[in-house]
């Protein structure tokens, strides 16, 4: 596990974080340090290597062993950045061996106030007891939401590729006869934008699978259908004092349209596959408003039934106070991926024996959100996501579990074997 654990660490130090304000891609320097970082490490492992400087991907490429050749591609896919929803930078990564179950202080912030990961508020880390886990000091993420995918999928080509020995649960992994396996990792995955700039062609790969869920041993195929939305109320200002029959109040408008909208249909009251409709940002004034909204839902045709829903209230705005009141632009972003990995059941089933393999039960977890693999998918490469180990993403209260990355990896190298025993569908 040590080898995990100084890997994971490293990658976790490099300030990664990407950024909604930038105008580059990728948003940020830091994910171009550590692509060259990866592309360096993939290539002193003996992979050939293939880096997109242009475009922030790196591709990598173990060859298959010999009469192993025509076995179809498989690949493994992490992205790099993290979360600007919480501080990246200086990030301080503690291991906690043999977890006791208990409240784990963290730090304390600029008031002195102490930063406790409660057992109460996040009853999962109860289930980390006896294991050793990484943390934060308090005061950023810890970034395992992708770095702990990252380093999984390094160290189980590493051993696959007969470098160092393996833990007693992948001894011999050197001589395991493969198929040819495809690497890549990817940039700006927490804008949205991960999947932008990957070239299939170059990839190579037939089927995939993304490292970039939650706990072990959680197994993702199916994630929401998504829309963004924003609307541009215009309306019209004068003195409060004569303002009556004359004002048309944009702020009002926008009120007016959030609340004709299902309440009991908001992220904070849904889960599962139920779908929402939130409301993520409002700002103007009486003249000019703006709101931004996210759609989502698991369901194809309620997806479908969603946006209308949002384009009949839009309308009805522009009745109640005229043409133009109310300019909707709507962007479907990406798709529930389910239908696709249905295609090809050797993706679930080969995952479920991996899994079997390390001793734990596969437990299929709807993706409340979207993934790469999902936009991957609808591009021509089926690609499912396994867990990465990790809890609480995209806070300080970030945690991941060591003895279940040592786990993940153990899965990756699983299922590479069993492509190379099987064939596809």
């Amino acid at each position: 596990m040590k080898d995990m654990l100084d890997r994971f660490i490293r990658y976790a130090e490099t300030d990664t974080g990407s950024s909604e304000e930038s105008e580059t891609f990728p948003s940020t320097p830091g994910q171009m340090e550590l692509l060259s970082i990866l592309s360096e490490e993939l290539r002193e492992m003996g992979l050939s290597t293939d880096f997109d400087r242009k475009k922030g991907y790196v591709y990598a490429f173990l060859p298959a062993s010999p009469g192993y050749e025509e076995l179809p591609p498989l690949g493994f896919i992490s992205h790099v950045d993290t979360s600007p929803d919480a501080p990246g930078k200086d990030v301080r990564p503690r291991l906690i061996e043999a977890y006791d179950g208990n409240d784990i202080l963290l730090g304390s912030d600029a008031q002195g106030r102490e930063i406790v990961l409660r057992v109460s508020e996040f009853p999962q880390i109860a289930e980390f007891k006896g294991k050793s886990i990484i943390v934060t000091d308090g005061s950023t993420l810890l970034g395992a939401d992708d770095k702990a995918g990252v380093a999984e999928i390094m160290e189980a080509v590493r051993l696959l590729s007969g470098h160092g020995d393996a833990d007693k649960t992948c001894s011999g992994t050197d001589r395991i006869p493969h198929g040819k396996v495809c690497v890549a990792f990817t940039p700006d995955e927490e804008l949205g934008l991960g999947a932008s700039g990957f070239d299939l062609e170059r990839f190579g790969a037939k089927y995939a699978y993304t490292v970039d869920g939650g706990a072990f041993p959680e197994f993702e195929y199916g994630n929401f259908n998504a829309a963004g939305i924003k609307v541009l109320f215009t309306g019209k200002n004068i003195h409060p004092g004569s303002a009556k029959g004359v004002m048309k109040n944009a702020l009002s408008m926008a009120v007016a349209l959030d609340n004709m909208l299902p309440d009991g249909e908001r992220p904070e009251k849904s889960e599962g596959r139920e779908g929402f409709f939130h409301l993520t940002d409002l700002h103007g004034d009486v003249s000019r408003a703006v709101s931004e909204y996210l759609i989502r839902d698991g369901d194809s045709e309620r997806f479908q039934e969603r946006k209308k829903l949002f384009l009949n209230a839009c309308e009805y705005i522009n009745r109640l106070y005229g043409p133009g009141s109310a300019h909707v632009e709507m962007k479907d972003t990406y798709y529930n991926m389910e239908p696709l990995i249905l295609e090809h059941p050797h993706l679930i089933e080969y995952a479920k024996k991996a899994f079997e393999m390390t001793g734990s039960e596969m437990v299929s977890k709807f993706i409340r959100g979207g993934t790469d693999g999902a936009t991957l998918s609808y591009m021509g490469l089926p690609c499912p996501n396994l867990p990465t180990g990790g809890i609480n993403f995209h806070s300080v209260y970030e945690c991941a579990c060591l003895d279940d990355m040592v786990r993940v990896r153990d899965v990756i190298i699983n299922l590479v074997k069993l492509y190379a025993e099987g064939k596809e569908d």
